[in-house]
């Protein structure tokens, strides 16, 4: 909010008030002797101080005010002049309420209060009452704020001082406003709009039609928000004024954050920012920080939203603004909570909460005990997170605030319902609901009827769950609060299939997904990231919708859900970079294409989904796994269905085909064998006589969730057979994606490249083991080396090595490439995906790290193959759009297959596979058949899968 201020008028009404006396203050201001001596004198020195006092103010140097005004006041006093003390008290109000002593500011201001009303100064008293309130609308106590600024507007009234009487009407906006009582802060923001358009208060105008914009952005209402803030801005370059026009555009970047059009809010608040650094409006800069910061989590880019919000705090504290500190520290507490880093959380909303003990912020001290209560609740502490939503609740009672009291109550139904006490829940929820009837807060009614709903629904009680969700939908499409709505959506299907309706299940979760994938292809090519993010929170219907239809019997309806529910961002950024001209986002494959897909690589294709028994919605405990559906497809065109009941993993064995499958990487490799035929047991059995019978027969895996970490040649039969004897194997994160990557291959075939690139143990960079741990040297790969100077030859290349492997001299060889095989160390980021690297040799203007994010973002490929021989390539963060890391940016850049690893890979056994594979490749040009025939031979050679089996083709075999 831009907040609007009396003060600017406060200097001119107590000037004015005092030219009723001998001598003019504007004349005096001239006169300044060394020592005054006469009355005249010493108040010619005092208006001096004054003067220069608003100097330092106006430029941000409060401390310096301070003092002069503190001299100045000395002298009023002296020499009994009271109107030049009503003028330096109340600038001492306001400058101490720019440093955040709220309290002391109101003692100086209470004190101008008087002296304003002993001497009848009808305008500085409403002037200074207004003043008031806007240091008890900074502490949060908005019902006093309100009551002093309805005392000034009454005075301003009768005295008809119109501008006087525009601003605390706009001050009342601002305090409905943050009391969440937008239909009231629009209608007082209305009125000041009037009154300032009547007496041509242009930076006014500007100012209320920025908070008008805020406001209908609270209310929903996206296009007038964006209206509003346009109009703002159009009126600050016609008046030229920078601050008003930075401000506006940061309005319209909150405009489209809520419309979830992240890059186009990043644009705006990137222009607010280079205004405010022109300006040196460090205010403004925070902000813009802030706000950017706010995108980019949006984005899903948090390394970035972390760095911009910690750029806020600097700022903040520069210019000691105590409460965007706070506000810093809120939004990096947020960032760390969605990443699930809960300590990091706890402590920068703990510092959120000190700054707004110590600046008496009643308000934000409850928001910050509601962000610790969500977090401990998050954490699975829900005693500990009731009773700091119980402290919320009481400061929201104590100053009046609606609208903290209906978020306060809401999230004690969240905390309760999570405690598994529903009737209680219901109760919160109902009194949140009840609070938001009264406000008119209809996203606060969304929200209060969805959590009902939901209580509800816990309780089995379908009839009213369905009833408050319809209520709930119906709120959310008159808001086009589109992820509500979808929200609403799933919950219906999910009510209706709880109950029984498996055709209105099937509707309202088609329905939901309607939504979803609007909203995706809304965001347009560039949104990967939060594409990503996003669909997070989305798989869910897709889940739901395949089980509703396998109990319908519409098993190949159900894989058609299945792969339209996966590798969706992916899908859309390869088929951007194939055909940038066409449309954002690419429609999913059906039954018939799936099967054209399969005929067109010659290969049988197996799609995995793994199946809760209770996968949900907002605060259910963490779901157990139910069944497995597999689908098998042929080359021929043949479809089959299999079903794994999974729940006898966690009855009898304690375990989950997800441990097993996370558990091969971190045993001892002595103890695999259980392992592997456990998986072989759960994945590959129930499909076996669907499997091609010869081993030269591509097969296909589509894994999904950790099951991206099973080593597929690996998995042994009873007799203690690995897949990789029985078949050709490779993986993909969807089956769109072969269609894609088969696009990819006839691209890089037109580009007919014969040189290729090999890399073997480059002269290491260091590197942190820990964020925040100083940076350790990698150890050497000697092995690596020997591997790169067998394979050079045989790709009839000479292999970069040492110094000469720098990540500056191989960037610029990288799309010169047919082949690129790169022989050393791998870093895996599992937070979020894209800090996964490979590492090349520093040259003095990098770290030598060659990241994901930097593949993704600006390196263009066209080599047939790369090879990472390195540990732990094909690790990342697991989403439902597939592992996020380096295989999928190295395909994305251009390449249609990619070898990566699974686990951290021996030395010299790697060397030796690599080796083989290139001398394999050179008699038939199918990859998988290559690295399957190394394979073989270390099974021959009796080796444990641990030396062999780490390594996956993704993407196509030829």
């Amino acid at each position: 909010m831009r907040t609007q201020t009396i003060f600017l008028a406060v200097v001119a009404v107590w000037i004015t008030v005092s030219t009723s006396l001998p001598v003019n203050l504007t004349m005096m201001f001239a006169v300044a002797p060394a020592l005054a001596q006469t009355p005249n004198q010493q108040k010619a020195a005092a208006d001096k101080l004054l003067k220069q006092g608003y100097e330092k103010f106006y430029i941000s140097q409060f401390d310096a005010a301070i003092q002069y005004w503190q001299q100045a006041l000395t002298i009023y006093k002296d020499i009994k002049e009271l109107y030049g003390q009503g003028a330096a008290l109340d600038s001492l109000g306001r400058a101490y309420n720019e440093l955040g002593d709220y309290t002391k500011a109101i003692v100086y201001l209470q004190q101008a209060l008087v002296i304003a009303q002993e001497i009848g100064a009808k305008q500085g008293e409403s002037a200074t009452l207004g003043n008031i309130g806007n240091a008890y609308h900074a502490l949060g106590d908005y019902i006093k704020a309100i009551d002093y600024q309805h005392q000034s507007l009454a005075i301003a009234q009768e005295i008809k001082d119109r501008k006087g009487e525009g601003q605390a009407l706009g001050n009342l906006g601002n305090n409905y406003f943050s009391l969440g009582q937008y239909i009231k802060a629009r209608d007082y923001y209305q009125q000041s709009l009037a009154i300032a358009r009547a007496v041509n208060d242009h930076i006014t105008q500007g100012n209320l039609l920025g908070n008008l914009g805020e406001t209908y952005r609270q209310l929903g209402d996206f296009s007038q928000a964006i209206d509003y803030q346009q109009q703002s801005l159009a009126n600050a370059r016609k008046i030229n004024n920078r601050s008003g026009e930075a401000a506006a555009l940061g309005g319209i970047g909150n405009a489209y954050y809520a419309l979830a059009e992240y890059a186009k809010a990043i644009d705006y608040h990137q222009q607010s920012l280079t205004i405010a650094l022109a300006i040196k409006d460090r205010e403004r800069e925070g902000k813009a920080l802030g706000n950017l910061g706010n995108a980019y989590s949006g984005l899903g880019d948090y390394a970035k939203a972390i760095d911009y919000q910690r750029q806020w705090l600097i700022v903040a504290r520069t210019i000691k603004d105590r409460q965007s500190e706070g506000a810093a520290f809120v939004n990096l507490g947020n960032i760390y909570d969605t990443l699930g880093e809960y300590a990091k959380a706890v402590e920068s909303y703990e510092q959120s909460l000190a700054i707004a003990r110590a600046i008496k912020d009643r308000q934000n001290e409850g928001s910050a005990l509601g962000n610790l209560g969500i977090t401990y609740r998050n954490l699975g502490e829900y005693t500990k997170a009731i009773e700091y939503h119980q402290q919320q609740l009481a400061i929201a009672r104590e100053i009046q605030d609606p609208q903290g009291q209906m978020l306060a109550l809401a999230s004690l139904g969240n905390g309760t319902a999570s405690m598994g006490d529903y009737t209680k829940a219901i109760n919160y929820y109902q009194q949140s609901l009840a609070i938001a009837g009264q406000i008119q807060d209809r996203s606060g009614e969304a929200l209060g009827l969805g959590s009902l709903a939901i209580a509800y629904l816990y309780q089995g009680d379908y009839p009213k769950t369905i009833d408050y969700t319809q209520q709930t939908l119906v709120i959310a499409r008159q808001l086009q609060e589109r992820q509500t709505e979808g929200e609403a959506l799933h919950n219906l299907g999910f009510a209706f299939y709880k109950s029984g309706n498996l055709p209105q299940a099937e509707s309202y979760f088609l329905a939901a997904i309607k939504v979803w994938e609007s909203q995706r292809s809304r965001l347009g090519k560039k949104n990967d990231a939060f594409k990503i993010s996003s669909f997070e929170g989305q798989f869910h219907t897709y889940h739901w919708l395949q089980k509703v239809l396998i109990n319908q019997n519409k098993s190949d309806t159900a894989l058609e859900i299945a792969e339209r529910g996966r590798a969706r961002a992916f899908v859309d950024l390869l088929a951007a970079k194939l055909s940038p001209t066409e449309v954002a986002s690419l429609p999913s494959p059906n039954l018939e294409q799936i099967k054209q897909i399969a005929q067109t690589h010659q290969a049988t294709l197996v799609q995995y989904s793994i199946i809760y028994d209770e996968l949900l919605i907002q605060g259910k405990p963490q779901a157990k796994e139910s069944e497995l559906y597999i689908w098998v497809v042929k080359p021929t065109g043949a479809v089959t269905f299999r079903k794994v009941d999974l729940k006898t993993l966690a009855e009898k064995e304690k375990t989950s085909l997800v441990a097993i499958a996370k558990k091969i990487l971190t045993t001892n490799p002595g103890l695999w064998s259980k392992s592997l035929k456990a998986l072989h047991q759960i994945l590959i059995q129930p499909i076996a006589d669907q499997l091609p019978t010869n081993p030269q027969d591509r097969v296909i895996f589509i894994p999904q969730s950790a099951l991206f970490l099973v080593p597929f040649p690996a998995l042994q039969d009873a007799n203690g057979q690995y897949l990789i004897e029985k078949h050709t194997i490779l993986t993909s994160p969807s089956i769109q994606v072969l269609a894609l990557t088969q696009q990819q291959k006839q691209k890089v075939k037109q580009a007919a490249l014969n040189e290729a690139l090999v890399v073997g143990n480059p002269t290491m960079p260091k590197v942190s083991p820990a964020i925040g741990q100083p940076p350790e040297q990698l150890p050497p790969l000697p092995a690596a080396e020997e591997e790169a100077k067998a394979i050079a030859p045989l790709l009839q290349t000479q292999a970069l090595i040492g110094n000469k492997a720098t990540k500056a001299a191989i960037l610029p060889l990288l799309p010169k490439a047919r082949i690129i095989h790169l022989a050393t160390h791998g870093i895996f980021d599992e937070i979020r995906g894209l800090g996964s690297a490979v590492a090349l040799a520093p040259s003095g203007q990098d770290n030598g790290l060659l990241t994901a994010e930097e593949i993704l973002e600006g390196v263009k490929l066209n080599a047939e193959l790369v090879v990472l021989s390195a540990c732990k390539t094909g690790r990342g963060r697991i989403t439902g759009d597939g592992i996020i890391g380096l295989s999928r940016s190295l395909i994305s850049a251009g390449t249609p297959s990619v070898i990566i690893t699974l686990w951290d890979v021996d030395d010299e056994a790697t060397a030796s596979l690599m080796t083989e594979f290139y001398q394999n490749l050179q008699q038939n040009p199918d990859k998988a058949v290559a690295l399957r025939t190394a394979m073989l031979n270390k099974v021959k050679q009796r080796l444990n899968p641990i030396y062999w089996a780490a390594f996956t083709l993704v993407g196509e075999a030829e």
